[in-house]
């Protein structure tokens, strides 16, 4: 039996932006209570700034520096009878989805993706563990056109 590689595309610039976006929100929740810690308790802290410092290199990682690093270890493939979402640097996930596993399809956009023009793809499958595959940072164009073409499949398949 000869395993197929199927060679994986990125997903789209955009979802990069999307993931500098959530990770600017993380780190403002987490410097804003951080400060008011500082002015709250600060004839009670050792050392001034220690936990807005913490708090603030915490928030470059989440906003500057980990996006690009997590958005460089996504990929896509959809072949026609399945679809390829691979993720992670650490533990590498490769789904593989059937299509004819499928049961139900979403195209969804929050508010920082239709900004920078992204969508996610979710495939619900039938089944007990990993039920929901989703597969963001593609254009919504990309996304509804592998939702016609596993919707089509599905159809001819009934």
């Amino acid at each position: 039996m000869s395993l197929t590689i199927v060679p994986l595309q990125p997903i789209e610039r955009g979802q990069l932006n999307v993931m500098h976006a959530r990770g600017a929100v993380m780190a403002f929740a987490l410097i804003v209570p951080a400060i008011i810690a500082e002015v709250v308790f600060a004839d009670r802290l050792p050392v001034r700034g220690a936990i807005a410092g913490a708090a603030l290199l915490i928030g470059i990682w989440l906003a500057v520096i980990a996006p690009p690093r997590r958005w460089r270890h996504w990929g896509y493939a959809f072949t026609g009878s399945e679809l390829h979402v691979a993720h992670g640097w650490w533990t590498r996930v490769h789904t593989i989805v059937p299509v004819v596993r499928v049961q139900h399809i979403d195209v969804a956009q929050g508010p920082f993706e239709r900004g920078f023009g992204v969508a996610r793809l979710m495939l619900h499958t039938a089944g007990t563990d990993q039920t929901v595959v989703v597969l963001p940072g593609i254009t919504r164009a990309t996304a509804e056109e592998i939702r016609d073409a596993i919707r089509t499949r599905i159809g001819s398949a009934a």
